[in-house]
């Protein structure tokens, strides 16, 4: 079943962006997020992110993993924020995993759509490969509303020819013991799910680095 697991906004507020520079030749990658990114509950190193950037070391692949997730955020928020973060960064990837926190809060469709799609098409014009991180939603929100909400990811990346990993959480949120893979709060994957985590991202991550 499908776990119930939600992103908010942290009690104190929004969680700070992480650099995390490994020096080399390699490309940046720049990872534009939320709570699923920023290590929300976590101890420092333990998210998916921090797993890549150990996998890239491991791998002996160069890069530059720099992390500006932020809990709570929406894509209207890293719309906002990824001008400013191509300009100071320019990074030769964007991994953008945002959308969950739009469905939460009700947001419409079609204006998380759109913030993905100028967004993707705002990396893409600074000479970056795009990676959309797709989410999806519990059943209670409507099994339309559900499926809209995840063929969304893949209509702008096919749209836009920008990589994709349909759901970030798959074999996390869609067991039969998800609970296990949750933090307390039944809301945030734990420790021992992210690298569930990376799994999902690492194979479309690993062709656009080649």
């Amino acid at each position: 079943m499908l776990c119930t697991f939600m992103l908010v906004l942290p009690p104190n507020g929004r969680a700070q962006a992480v650099a995390q520079a490994a020096p080399g030749a390699g490309p940046t990658i720049l990872v534009v997020g939320d709570s699923l990114s920023a290590e929300y509950g976590l101890k420092r190193g333990s998210g998916w992110v921090k797993l890549m950037e150990q996998r890239l070391a491991s791998e002996k692949i160069p890069a530059r993993v720099v992390n500006a997730s932020i809990s709570g955020d929406t894509t209207s928020g890293g719309r906002s924020r990824l001008p400013a973060l191509l300009s100071q960064h320019k990074p030769g990837v964007v991994i953008i995993e945002l959308g969950g926190n739009d469905a939460l809060r009700g947001l419409p469709l079609d204006m998380t759509e759109g913030n993905l799609r100028t967004m993707t098409q705002a990396a893409q014009k600074a000479g970056a490969k795009v990676l959309l991180v797709g989410m999806q939603v519990p059943p209670n929100y409507g099994s339309d509303y559900a499926a809209k909400f995840s063929g969304l990811f893949a209509k702008v990346a096919k749209d836009r020819k920008a990589a994709l990993v349909p759901f970030l959480l798959k074999g996390v949120g869609d067991t039969d013991d998800a609970t296990r893979l949750f933090q307390a709060d039944r809301i945030h994957p734990n420790e021992q799910a992210h690298p569930l985590m990376l799994a999902n991202v690492w194979p479309e991550l690993r062709k656009l680095l080649k």
